[in-house]
């Protein structure tokens, strides 16, 4: 069934006429003005119907039409006509400007999107944990370019929940994450697992053990991070397994942050190992119960990939088990 024509009804007042809401008429007159605005911008450089039909191989049947379907849509007559030779009218020099930058600015939007698609040069969206940063994810960038040295990264670092929102959101292609999620929308998969130590201060009652259960910790003030971090909600089920709830004496972002924290003698607290060995604490390992993370690489059910995004997606599943950097094998701890 052919659409009727959409009329402004400010401009026509014809019984015959279809008359709009405001908001019903601006949706409706997008649809049918945005196929014409090429035709339009053409017609207005060449001023000459046969030449514009030509350039945008229609006939020049069909772009006449479309020019006078044009003027009678927005209730304004856009060209001055003399034969096959037309003239923009003051009016369709106004719309003609406009017109230009709108053309334009899809044009830059068609070569971004392609750019970002270009599986020599293109761009992957990639979302990580804080505790990622400093050695695990620049490790595996210089990897990744190592066949792939032109594909460009845009990173986000990010605790857990907050990347799965934005991965939602359609701003990340992958993130890095800990937990592993599950969820409907997601696909994830596991790719290594990190070990936490139990850090106290270098002149705590434990600094001179290597390995701790947890229990032993009961009494202890700690420091972790902000309720909704995945390492917060990992400490939380670790000591409720090892049987207490923390007492809580600050909450931070940064695991580096709490570390300082320890080594200042505020409390103590469940992190993974340090890029840097840091002076000021000891690094114990928990024995009961076994204290480690799962970190694992998730991204949107359903939604395809660009050519350097799932480029960057089989790199990383293929370091299953190699993800991270060499750790000290569980049950010991490298010497202070």
């Amino acid at each position: 069934m052919h659409k009727p024509r959409i009329i402004d009804p400010m401009v026509h007042n014809s019984s015959s006429r279809p008359r709009l809401s405001p908001s019903s008429y601006e949706e409706d007159i997008q649809q049918v003005l945005a196929p014409r605005l090429a035709y339009f911008a053409a017609v207005a450089r060449h001023e000459h119907v046969t030449r514009a039909a030509h350039e945008l191989a229609v006939p020049q049947s069909t772009l006449s039409r479309a020019m006078v379907r044009l003027e009678e849509d927005l209730g304004v007559a856009l060209f001055a006509r003399k034969g096959r030779t037309v003239s923009l009218t003051p009016a369709g020099r106004a719309f003609l400007t406009t017109v230009e930058r709108a053309l334009a600015e899809v044009e830059r939007a068609a070569d971004s999107v392609r750019a970002d698609a270009d599986p020599a040069t293109g761009k992957v969206a990639f979302g990580f944990l804080h505790t990622m940063g400093s050695e695990t994810v620049p490790a595996l960038i210089r990897a990744f370019r190592v066949d792939h040295p032109r594909v460009r990264f845009q990173l986000v670092q990010n605790y857990g929940e907050a990347m799965i929102e934005r991965l939602r959101a359609g701003d990340l292609d992958l993130c890095l994450t800990s937990p592993v999620p599950d969820a409907p929308d997601l696909v994830a998969r596991r790719l290594d697992e990190q070990r936490l130590r139990l850090v106290v201060p270098d002149d705590h009652r434990l600094a001179n053990r290597k390995r701790v259960r947890l229990m032993e910790a009961a009494d202890e003030a700690f420091v972790t991070l902000e309720p909704g971090y995945g390492l917060r909600r990992i400490t939380d089920d670790l000591c409720a397994e090892a049987g207490f709830k923390p007492r809580v004496a600050f909450e931070g972002e940064e695991a580096e942050t709490l570390r300082g924290l320890v080594a200042a003698g505020l409390g103590v607290a469940l992190l993974p190992p340090p890029a840097v060995a840091r002076p000021g604490v000891r690094e114990l390992t928990v024995t009961a119960p076994r204290a480690a993370r799962e970190i694992g690489v998730a991204w949107l059910d359903g939604h395809p990939d660009t050519p350097p995004v799932a480029a960057f997606k089989r790199f990383l599943l293929s370091r299953r088990g190699h993800l991270l950097p060499e750790q000290a094998p569980y049950g010991s701890v490298p010497a202070p």
